[in-house]
């Protein structure tokens, strides 16, 4: 085929296909009479591959690099390629978002006083903007790719501050009070063992973690357990898809800052009348300011100690714990 009736099958222009190949995404051959480009199916295919992934936001560089992991039937690299994307996709999704709702804050405050003082443009714009900065911030500072492998004999054997890892985990799951076919988050998921209680009890679980090598041990273990690259500040799902979220020894690796931008994030996918359990290291300061906050948005929480240093913030939407 020539390179206007690949264009044409393809829905898009000659000059676009031209460009992939000055990125060197394609080298269709060249007829040995005309020095026209001559398209085979296989160069059809990757054009195709590559619309569709400049449709989900990648760009050219990118590009050629999950091609690559493709052609070699790299099925984890190219996946774990994706699933990056994915996680860009929803913080700038998250980014925009903020950004209508500091819009919304202006207008709203504009309609109800007939004008707009310049400190609460300030004060919207810098909320907007500290969220951003905390983001951005997102590293993983603790190396739990190379952790993985060892982290089961590890929390096994109560090492590395996992002295009490099973009553934490048998905790949490008790006071989240699961029912059948619930949906469940576990953030920080690592390699499954507290969502692996609540799939026994017949909850459909779904597992974020910032770690790829954490994911892919969780899925060898769990296959039943959606798993998708992502961490506290920028989940990647959708508002109200779920009816619980729980996090064990992970939201202690977060700021103070952070700490709110997480329960944000937590309350954005749970449906309405969803409940959340933290279980962590956190002191008696860091649990009443999280209360606090939660009780401001309409949530009870309240607060368990398993032992001297490990405690449950568990809250539910509207109600008090003992009427969920």
């Amino acid at each position: 085929m020539r390179i206007k009736e690949v264009a044409d099958r393809l829905n898009t222009t000659t000059r676009t296909i031209r460009l992939y190949e000055e990125k060197g995404l394609l080298s269709p051959a060249k007829s040995r009479t005309n020095r026209y480009r001559e398209f085979t199916e296989q160069d059809v295919w990757r054009i195709q591959a590559i619309l569709s992934l400049r449709e989900a936001g990648m760009n050219l560089a990118d590009i050629g690099h999950a091609l690559a992991q493709w052609e070699r039937s790299e099925a984890e690299e190219l996946r774990h390629s994706l699933e990056l994307q994915r996680a860009s996709l929803v913080e700038q999704w998250l980014e925009l978002k903020q950004v209508i709702e500091t819009t919304e804050g202006m207008i709203a405050t504009l309609e109800a006083e007939q004008s707009l003082p310049l400190e609460r443009i300030f004060e919207l714009a810098e909320q907007s903007r500290r969220w951003k900065r905390q983001r951005g911030k997102w590293t993983d500072k603790w190396g739990f790719d190379q952790l993985a492998p060892t982290h089961d004999e590890r929390v096994k054997a109560r090492l590395d501050g996992y002295e009490d890892y099973e009553e934490l985990l048998d905790c949490i799951f008790t006071y989240t009070l699961p029912v059948e076919d619930e949906h469940g988050l576990d953030i920080g998921i690592g390699t499954g063992n507290l969502a692996a209680r609540f799939l026994e009890a017949g909850c459909r679980m779904s597992g974020v973690d910032q770690s790829r090598e954490m994911l892919k041990r969780c899925r060898s273990k769990h296959p039943d357990i959606e798993t998708k690259v992502g961490n506290f500040l920028a989940l990647p799902y959708l508002e109200k898809q779920f009816d619980f979220v729980v996090t064990s020894f992970a939201f202690r690796h977060l700021t103070a800052e952070q700490h709110l931008l997480a329960l944000e994030e937590m309350l954005r996918v749970l449906k309405p009348g969803g409940r959340l359990c933290i279980g962590d290291r956190l002191d008696e300061d860091e649990q009443q300011r999280l209360a606090l906050w939660l009780i401001k948005h309409n949530f009870r929480p309240q607060v368990h100690r398993v032992n001297d240093t490990l405690s449950i913030l568990i809250a539910v939407e509207g109600v008090d714990i003992e009427d969920a």
